[in-house]
């Protein structure tokens, strides 16, 4: 086995802190498109068609990054595969910055969402391998906080360069999230799990004792890490996510991840102001209330970091359903009887920040939790790809559809707000029914109990 140099001591807060940092990229890319959306559409006469083009295409480019993150971080580790998405986001962002055309900047988008892709799929999984057990919850929404944070940034930056319509700095305000990721992953160490499978047993050990503060409980860990690692010796296959073990695991994630999207985030997200716009607000008091959107976000989302390994992740899910449907039906009902504009766009505001409430709570904060918990090692990166592909393609259905189907010549506004709330009332009883609870145990204590449960034997 090969002995490496022992990696230097980091503090949890450097390793939780540039770990989760890749989610602020994920959160700026997403919600910057919102600021930008009424500049463009007036400059360049865009069509519904058109905005959901322009907006869906990072989820298109995320689609392929995803789809590579599987072999790179086989290849390459956790760490290597953040920090080359960090330095294509800062391509394809100047790329952005200074496209004079529409289908230029469509291409540039495609491109961020190639860093987005490999990023967003990556940083859970290295989040979740890091932290102990009994805070995995709270250092996986870890992730979920830098991604709100990500949003609310671009939509303060949004609303503070909106009087000098100053869309190409909007963009350009990633670089600085993706430059201080690259350095900052330059200096962190690799996933203590990925280390072992590569025989770098020494640094993992260091890796472990730098991440959960001290040797308690460090041999135990290492001495399950190992088993796990034995149970499979061959390399990782696409197939393997079908065996009769996992597959059980796989549609559970697979089902988070259409879940988080269908339930109707992006479609607020990313249009929000624009539908204020619609529904007779200034573009600047839209903007605003993107902003407030933002910080409820974040402020709901940094709640659940605190509850999320005491609660649990299951029942957050169900409340979140629950609040979401409730939302999103008088959503529906405001648009469709409420007549005076100022009071119909205060009352979809307040909506909207109750819709993002529950949405925090559960699905937001703890899907990728999940998805990053449920996977046995050996195929954790290509079931996170996979995950992470299926996410990217839901959110780029509704982001390209949402300025269609909410046009008043199709289904308008509030009876899109009734499709996302019966949306959600499938996801509460297929919650109940099929994900199970995950919090409080090691992943290797995950993995043991499901291939028991399977009767797949574990090698001495």
């Amino acid at each position: 086995m090969t002995q490496a140099a022992p990696a230097r001591q980091i503090s949890r807060t450097t390793l939780y802190f540039f770990g989760a940092l890749g989610g602020i990229l994920f959160g700026y890319d997403l919600g910057v498109i919102s600021g930008v959306l009424p500049f463009i559409g007036k400059l360049w006469a865009l069509t519904s068609w058109d905005k959901g083009v322009i907006t869906a295409s990072l989820s298109v480019g995320a689609i392929f990054g995803a789809l590579t993150s599987s072999r790179t971080n086989e290849a390459f580790g956790r760490r290597r595969t953040i920090m080359t998405a960090a330095v294509i986001v800062i391509i394809g962002t100047i790329a952005a910055c200074y496209s004079p055309t529409f289908t230029l900047l469509v291409i540039s988008r495609l491109v961020i969402g190639l860093g987005i892709g490999l990023s967003s799929s990556t940083v859970p999984t290295y989040l979740s391998e890091l932290a102990p057990a009994k805070l995995r919850g709270a250092m996986g929404s870890l992730n979920q906080i830098f991604i709100v944070s990500g949003i609310l940034i671009a939509f303060l930056v949004s609303y503070w360069l909106g009087p000098i319509s100053a869309w190409r700095w909007m963009f350009a305000g990633a670089i600085l999230p993706a430059t201080v990721l690259f350095i900052g992953l330059y200096f962190l160490p690799e996933s203590p799990r990925w280390l072992v499978k590569a025989g770098r047993e020494d640094e993992a050990r260091q890796v472990l004792i730098s991440a959960h503060g001290g040797m308690t409980d460090i041999d135990e860990e290492m001495a399950t890490i190992r088993e796990v690692v034995a149970t499979d010796t061959a390399k990782p296959r696409f197939r393997d996510l079908f065996a009769g073990w996992v597959r059980p695991m796989l549609f559970v994630a697979l089902l988070l991840a259409m879940g988080q999207q269908f339930s109707g985030v992006n479609a607020i997200n990313a249009y929000f102001p624009t539908m204020l716009i619609g529904l007779g607000f200034a573009t600047q008091a839209a903007l605003l209330s993107g902003v407030l959107l933002g910080a409820t976000k974040f402020l709901f989302t940094a709640w659940v970091v605190f509850v999320v390994d005491r609660w649990g992740r299951k029942p957050l899910l169900l409340i979140g359903n629950v609040i979401m449907v409730i939302t999103l039906s008088a959503a529906g009902l405001i648009v469709l009887n409420v007549h005076d504009t100022g009071t119909r766009g205060i009352l979809m505001l307040v909506m909207m920040v109750l819709y993002l409430v529950g949405y925090e709570l559960g699905w937001g904060a703890v899907v990728w939790v999940m998805m990053s918990e449920v996977f046995p090692l050996k195929v954790r990166a290509t079931g996170m790809s996979i995950s992470s592909v299926v996410l990217w393609a839901s959110t780029g259905i509704v982001s390209a559809t949402f300025p269609l189907i909410s046009d008043p010549k199709s289904l308008g506004i509030g009876n899109s707000m009734f499709v996302f709330a019966g949306i959600n009332v499938v996801l509460f009883f297929l919650t109940k029914w099929l994900v199970p609870e995950t919090k409080g145990r090691t992943l290797e204590q995950i993995e043991l109990d499901l291939r028991e449960r399977k009767g797949v034997r574990v090698k001495s």
